[in-house]
């Protein structure tokens, strides 16, 4: 799939529009896919044009949570992350579950990965009509959400040898473990033993990106099974 298939798309929300991109089937469940603190770029949108085709075939919709913004190294990554507004980024991805609902998709998930993994999880506690979340390394920070709290299906993945403290390393996952485990709903939490953050960023510009940061494992195994529990989850929790 080439991402010539994705389609740029404008969502509404409060008095503001922001730009969005859909790739996948007409009238299939929904997934709203959160970029990692890069921004929307290469690497989100192959996560996007993974999903749409995973069977039985979904409408995967990423919201761009920066305007257009890309942050080109850890640097720029790290200043766009900083000055997210969180709150705002949870408006947005709420009125993508809308967009989503009102266009053809009768349930909705939603999944990220870093920074998109802690809203994922924000969101399965904050946004109304979410079905089910998977959410990848990344928790929000307390003032933001409270897991233990979560409305909907849950399952999260962790790298072992993740250092981001405090956010998605082994301490962070097992942490998240807990207070799921009060929350009543159903979930899962994986952890993948051997790798480090962004271990689902298996194409070459991704793979050169985290030996860029000092990430040299491997980690395609990890991210295959990683796959195959998210696409048994959202077909359990999304088909309709």
């Amino acid at each position: 799939m080439a991402t010539s298939e994705i389609k740029k798309i404008q969502i509404q929300r409060d008095d503001i529009t922001f730009d969005a991109y859909v790739v996948g089937k007409e009238d299939a469940p929904g997934i709203v896919v959160i970029q990692e603190w890069w921004g929307v770029d290469f690497e989100i949108k192959n996560h996007a044009l993974k999903i749409s085709p995973l069977q039985p075939g979904y409408k995967a919709l990423i919201p761009d949570l920066y305007c257009g913004k890309v942050g080109l190294d850890v640097a720029e990554a790290q200043h766009l992350m900083d000055g997210l507004d969180w709150p705002g980024a949870v408006k947005d991805i709420q009125a993508s579950v809308n967009w989503l609902k009102a266009n053809g998709s009768q349930k909705v998930g939603v999944t990220g990965y870093c920074m998109g993994g802690a809203l994922t999880i924000a969101s399965s506690v904050l946004v109304p009509r979410v079905d089910a979340g998977v959410a990848f390394y990344g928790v929000p920070p307390p003032e933001l959400a409270d897991p233990a709290t979560i409305k909907v299906p849950i399952q999260a993945h962790f790298g072992e040898l993740d250092n981001f403290v405090g956010f998605s390393d082994i301490k962070a996952a097992k942490a998240l473990e807990e207070k799921l485990k009060a929350s009543g709903k159903p979930y899962e939490v994986h952890v993948y033993p051997g790798v480090g953050h962004a271990f689902m960023n298996t194409s070459p510009e991704g793979m050169e990106r985290r030996k860029g940061m000092g990430m040299t494992d491997d980690n395609e195994a990890a991210a295959e099974l990683a796959w195959s529990r998210f696409q048994s989850w959202m077909n359990r929790y999304l088909s309709s």
